[in-house]
């Protein structure tokens, strides 16, 4: 198999608290050249900001066995605090308008749906963001 000639080197933040997703959409995004890191948690996210990352892609709901882990809108805001210049992209299988309308007044980049084109999508809702 032939090397993809990385694009970029930016570094990109995939939270979300499934590995499948995680999985996919870092293999996805490393193919084109992108530096990815991955974390199951919002917390831990924002824990790792000191590492500059040019573009958080962030799951809006959170399971924790045990626990209730911060949601992705409450990590949206802590990130928006900390690192206002860094552009975030929300994953979630919401569809309820007055939930993307909140997404879209909080100041979110981008909104993807976590549907069966959630990998096209999100690459080129990444593609944009980063290389406008």
């Amino acid at each position: 198999m032939e090397k993809v000639k990385p694009e970029t080197d930016s570094l990109v933040f995939v939270v979300d608290d499934d590995p499948v997703i995680t999985s996919l959409v870092s293999a996805r995004l490393e193919t084109s050249g992108y530096r990815v890191r991955t974390f199951a948690y919002g917390e831990d996210c924002i824990a790792a900001l000191n590492e500059n990352p040019d573009l958080i892609i962030l799951d809006f709901y959170f399971l924790k066995q045990g626990e209730v882990p911060m949601n992705g809108m409450a990590a949206y805001d802590e990130i928006s605090r900390l690192a206002p210049e860094v552009p975030v992209i929300m994953l979630s299988a919401q569809e309820k308008g007055e939930v993307v309308l909140e997404f879209a007044r909080k100041g979110i980049a981008d909104y993807v749906i976590k549907d069966t084109e959630l990998i096209d999508n999100l690459q080129m809702a990444v593609k944009d963001l980063l290389e406008r």
